[in-house]
C-alpha cells in the first residue's frame, strides 16, 4: 500500500482508507435514512481488520453513522493498536426539537460532540475532525466561527487537525480563501468529475489534502446495478437516488466496462485507481462491509498507476 501525506498536516495516509459509514447499520436524521441497511457486526468486524491487514491505515467515520455505532466498531478494532491508525471523525448533524434534521456548527455544539465522539471511540484524540457537510453560506459562517474552539480541541491534544466536509463545490473554494483546517472532503468519483476544474488545482496550491467521498458512486461503480436496480427502505439511496440519475449512472458505467475488461482488474479498482491519479488527493474512502470488497478496493493502491491513455479512454466513455 502507498502512502501520501494528508495536505499541509503532514500525516502520513494509506493511499486508499476505510470509509466507516455503511457498517454502521441502519440510521436516521429526522425523516431521513441515512444509513446502507442491516449489517453484521461480526462481518462489519473482520472487514474493519482486514482492511488494517491491507495495509489501509485511515478510517474515516462519523457521530451519525449508525448512530455512533460505526465509531465503536472502529474502538473495538483498534483499542490495543490506536497509535498504528489515522482516524478521522465528523459532527455537525442533529435532530432539532421539532424532530427535524438539522445542522449545527457553533464551537459549544462542536465542542460536545467532539466528547462524544472520543468516549464511543475510547480515545483520548481524534487525527482529523471534519464538520459534516454545512449546507448554505449561513452554516458555512457558523462553521468558520469554529475556529477558535477547534483551535483549543488542538491544543488541548483532543484533536490533531480539523477540516470539512463539504457540499456544494463553491464551499470549498471558500474554505480555502479563509485558510480554515488542512483538509477538504468531497464527492468525487468518475461519474461526478466537476471537483478538476477548480476546486482541485486550487487545493494543490494551497496545500489542502483532500479526501474524495463517494469514489465509487454509492456502489454503481462496481458496475453489479442495473436500470431495475431498487434499494431497501432503509437504505438511503431509496431517496438520495432518483431514478433518472440511476438510469443514467448505470448506462455511463456499462460504458466503462470494456477498459476495466481490457486491464483485466474489477469496475471498483478501476474507479479508485482514477481518483488517486489526481495528485491532489491523499487518500480516497471507498466503503467496503466485506473482506472481498476490503480486498478489492486496497488492490487500487498497490496496482501500477493508470496511464495517461487509459485515463483518456475513461473520460471519453463516460462523457
Amino acid at each position: 500500500m502507498r502512502i501520501r501525506t494528508l495536505g499541509r498536516s503532514g500525516l502520513k495516509v494509506s493511499e486508499v482508507g476505510f470509509g466507516a459509514w455503511a457498517v454502521g447499520g441502519p440510521a436516521s436524521l429526522g425523516q431521513f435514512q441515512i444509513g446502507w441497511g442491516q449489517v453484521e457486526d461480526k462481518i462489519s468486524l473482520r472487514a474493519i481488520e482486514t482492511a488494517f491487514d491491507c495495509g489501509i491505515n485511515f478510517f474515516d467515520t462519523a457521530d451519525v453513522y449508525g448512530a455512533g455505532h460505526s465509531e465503536e466498531l472502529l474502538a473495538q478494532a483498534f483499542a490495543h493498536r490506536r497509535a498504528q491508525v489515522v482516524i478521522a471523525s465528523k459532527g455537525g448533524n442533529t435532530t432539532d426539537s421539532r424532530g427535524e434534521w438539522a445542522k449545527d456548527f457553533s464551537g459549544k455544539f462542536l465542542a460536545a460532540r467532539v466528547e462524544d465522539s472520543l468516549r464511543r471511540l475510547k480515545t483520548d484524540y481524534i487525527d482529523l475532525y471534519q464538520l459534516h457537510t454545512p449546507r448554505n453560506a449561513e452554516q458555512m459562517q457558523q462553521a468558520f466561527s469554529s475556529a477558535e474552539t477547534l483551535d483549543r480541541l488542538v491544543e488541548q491534544g483532543k484533536l490533531r487537525f480539523y477540516g470539512i466536509s463539504i457540499g456544494p463545490l463553491e464551499d470549498g473554494l471558500k474554505q480555502i480563501e479563509k485558510g480554515f483546517g488542512v483538509s477538504i472532503q468531497v464527492v468525487y468519483n468518475i461519474l461526478q468529475r466537476e471537483p478538476e476544474k477548480e476546486l482541485l488545482p486550487r487545493a494543490v496550491k494551497a496545500g489542502y489534502g483532500i479526501i474524495p467521498r463517494v469514489p465509487l458512486a454509492y456502489g454503481f461503480l462496481t458496475g453489479k446495478f442495473s436500470k431495475d436496480t431498487t434499494f431497501g427502505p432503509d437504505d438511503h439511496r431509496t431517496n438520495s437516488v432518483a431514478p433518472e440519475t440511476l438510469r443514467d449512472w448505470v448506462s455511463r458505467t456499462d460504458r466503462l466496462k470494456p477498459v476495466a475488461a481490457e486491464l483485466g482488474i474489477p469496475m471498483a479498482q478501476l474507479a479508485l485507481q482514477y481518483i488517486l491519479a489526481h495528485k491532489a488527493v491523499s487518500v480516497v474512502i471507498p466503503g467496503g462491509k466485506t473482506e472481498e470488497q476490503v480486498r478489492q478496493n486496497a488492490a487500487a493502491g498497490e496496482a501500477k498507476p493508470l496511464s495517461e491513455e487509459i485515463l483518456r479512454k475513461i473520460r471519453q466513455a463516460v462523457g
